[in-house]
C-alpha cells in the first residue's frame, strides 16, 4: 500500500531553507556511513550467526533510512523549484 505523506514546514528565509536542507543531507550522510559500515562489518564475517542475522535487519533499516531521506531531500527541491 502507498500513501503520500504532505508537510508543511514554516520556512521564513533563505537561510532557513540552506539549514533545512543542510541537516537532511548530513543526516542522508550519516545514515550511507551506517549503511557502509554495518554492511562491510557482515561482508566481513564479524560476530556470531546471531549477529550477523541481526546485522543484515540493520543494514535493510539504515538503508530504508537513507531511502527516505534521499526521497524527504527531493520533495524539498522539487517545492522549492514551484515556490520560485
Amino acid at each position: 500500500m502507498r500513501e503520500q505523506l504532505h508537510l508543511e514546514i514554516p520556512i521564513e528565509s533563505d537561510d532557513d531553507l540552506r539549514a533545512l536542507r543542510g541537516a537532511l543531507l548530513a543526516a542522508r550522510a550519516t545514515e550511507l556511513s551506517e549503511v557502509e559500515r554495518r554492511a562491510q562489518r557482515h561482508s566481513l564475517g564479524y560476530g556470531t550467526d546471531s549477529q550477523r542475522e541481526s546485522m543484515t535487519d540493520e543494514v535493510a533499516d539504515r538503508r530504508r533510512r537513507w531511502e527516505m531521506l534521499d526521497r524527504l531531500l527531493t520533495a524539498v527541491d522539487e517545492a522549492t523549484r514551484k515556490a520560485r
